[in-house]
């Protein structure tokens, strides 16, 4: 049974890494084929415009990606600690990192910072790290989750191009899972990272094809019709649409990554993580909706009600 698990954990390992490699092929492919269009705007600047592209992309690649992943992996690791090895010196020193990550990222109330920093032995430690992330953390991730939701649906709804809306949201989501990392002081387990990865790159190359639907494909021809009536209206409840499936997905994935991280944390039990990620993400959509609907602004809406009031008039003329 060992073997078996251990075989299951390594093949998930190799298409983790596998999600990461094809990852950064599409992402390389997209980069220099934009590149190549920018040097043929012009022919005294264009050379200069395409290096200046690829030296703004790496600094993108580095700081909104590979640093991400980075302090994620760098983050400790709970799962590893059993109920044999609680007072080792390995697990001693990761409670302590995680107290001061979570001291170093959280708003705490002062009865919660002497419990993370003045404490009498490692148990008591413990029981303050469990204390603080019950009744502290665990009500702040929700937040997290949909503002980067709320991110991913204006940046993709905005964005007409495939290419950029699946870095946006691999970025986006790779973003969310750092900032819920931080916060709780711990990261999931290796295993539960793999399966993230893979997640994260399903969902970017959801985005990609997404970008590709059109209104046609999702609505019945009576609405249809009625959108028609309003120029431009259909591109925009297109946009709007694309937004919305890609923040539906990036709360999804919000949804299970903190699931892990209860697991973990030993707040709730493996079983529960798939069974509840996606009712919960659909409970959170209204909220990503809601703050989302401030953005755009109201001189479109107007525009388009003086417009039909226009035709209206002209027609009756």
């Amino acid at each position: 049974m060992k073997k078996e698990k251990s075989k299951s954990t390594r093949l998930l390992y190799l298409i983790a890494i596998s999600c990461l490699l094809i990852f950064a092929i599409l992402v390389a492919s997209a980069i220099i084929d934009i590149g190549n269009k920018l040097r043929n705007i012009n022919d005294t600047f264009g050379k200069y415009i395409e290096i200046g592209f690829y030296a703004l992309m790496a600094l993108i690649i580095i700081f909104g990606i590979i640093r991400p992943i980075y302090i994620i992996f760098r983050s400790p690791d709970l799962s590893i600690i059993t109920v044999e090895n609680q007072n080792s010196k390995m697990a001693i020193r990761t409670y302590k990192k995680v107290a001061k990550i979570i001291v170093k990222n959280n708003d705490l109330k002062e009865d919660e910072l002497l419990m993370l920093t003045k404490y009498h032995d490692e148990s008591e430690l413990l029981f303050s790290i469990s204390y603080v992330f019950k009744n502290n953390i665990k009500k702040q991730l929700n937040g997290i989750i949909i503002r980067n939701a709320k991110i991913v649906m204006i940046s993709t709804a905005i964005c007409q191009n495939g290419k950029f809306d699946m870095m946006t949201v691999f970025a986006i989501n790779v973003k969310m899972i750092k900032e819920l990392v931080l916060k709780c002081g711990f990261r999931p387990s290796t295993r539960n990272l793999s399966k993230l990865t893979i997640n994260v790159f399903s969902t970017a190359l959801i985005a990609d094809g997404i970008q590709n639907l059109t209104l046609e494909d999702v609505m019945p021809n009576s609405l249809l019709n009625t959108i028609s009536d309003v120029p431009f209206l259909g591109k925009i409840v297109e946009s709007v649409l694309d937004g919305a499936a890609n923040a539906l997905m990036t709360l999804r994935i919000g949804c299970v990554t903190r699931r892990y991280l209860y697991s973990d944390g030993e707040v709730v039990t493996k079983s529960d993580i798939r069974a509840g990620a996606f009712k919960e993400s659909m409970a959170l959509i209204p909220e990503v909706a809601l703050a989302t609907a401030g953005f755009f602004p109201k001189k479109i809406i107007r525009f388009f009600t003086k417009n039909k009031k226009g035709e209206e008039e002209n027609g009756e003329q």
